[in-house]
């Protein structure tokens, strides 16, 4: 057991898995919609488009989380813009912003010559050096994600399953859609200081495809991938602590890892119920004398 919360007793670690949980939760709500609309291309082009403002930021002084917020929701309006104008597809689109972006962001930060830490940070994450102001404001960004989602859960919904239906219900799909976006691009910031630009999709998609496996329904989905991301991320840093690994890589390869643990727990109890179902045996009957 001292080895499981010999951890936990540092105050920095307790903050991280405190602030991991957050995080875990918003990506819990929106990575479950992320899979369920095939908005994955998506929320890695977003994920990608916040190295251009987070380096920005980063040179010039200002909170990186507002720097990685302003590049994503540029990323986000000129998706739009290029569908729109550009008569281009989703995916064209999303390819030619999130290549631009990522090569911006390489761009700013080959500039500087004294930027070598700060690069792994906005890459992979530092999620140990979170403070009380970043759980406030994770904290935050749950309560609005908790009440857009719930909000705009019908909308949602229907958009999903059929937009022109959506439509001739009055449930704006367009609208809903900038909404989900907006959520996507939201998680996506949230995850930045935990896990990095790089590695933020592992936490949208990994605790939402294993909680998958086991419900239909979208809000168990929802409570069930949280629960699974938390898990992760206490797992991570465990593994880091105890492996001396980088700990945003080991929280996001842990909540990757959650997916396949999941997929095959889920074969393995469906072949062990198939097994012990009872045989339906059919009773022999006498034959009917005239």
């Amino acid at each position: 057991m001292s080895l499981l919360l010999d951890p936990f007793s540092v105050a920095f670690v307790q903050r991280a898995l405190l602030g991991g949980a957050l995080v875990a939760i918003i990506c819990g709500v929106v990575g479950t919609w992320v899979v369920l609309r095939g908005m994955a291309f998506l929320g890695e082009a977003m994920a990608h488009g916040m190295l251009p403002g987070v380096a920005v930021a980063t040179l010039t002084g200002f909170p990186p989380m507002a720097g990685a917020a302003l590049s994503a929701a540029v990323m986000s309006v000129g998706v739009g813009a290029l569908q729109r104008r550009g008569r281009l597809s989703a995916d064209t689109s999303i390819g030619l912003l999130f290549v631009a972006s990522l090569s911006l962001g390489v761009i700013v930060i080959s500039a500087s010559r004294s930027f070598a830490t700060d690069a792994s940070a906005i890459l992979f994450g530092e999620i140990l050096a979170i403070g009380t102001g970043d759980l406030a404001a994770l904290a935050v960004a749950l309560v609005v994600t908790v009440v857009v989602a719930t909000l705009g859960h019908r909308s949602f919904v229907a958009l999903t399953v059929d937009p022109r239906q959506a439509q001739l219900l009055g449930l704006r799909p367009r609208a809903a859609h900038f909404v989900l976006v907006a959520l996507v691009t939201l998680a996506v910031v949230s995850a930045y200081q935990a896990v990095g630009s790089l590695l933020v999709v592992g936490m949208l998609l990994g605790p939402a495809v294993a909680a998958g496996r086991w419900t239909r329904r979208i809000v168990p989905t929802m409570v069930l991938a949280a629960v699974i991301g938390t898990v992760s991320v206490a797992v991570g840093l465990l593994l880091s602590w105890h492996l001396a690994t980088a700990a945003g890589a080991t929280v996001a390869f842990t909540a990757i890892c959650s997916g396949a643990v999941s997929t095959g727990l889920h074969a393995f109890v469906a072949a062990v119920r198939r097994r012990v179902a009872p045989v339906s045996v059919i009773p022999n009957t006498p034959e009917r004398t005239a």
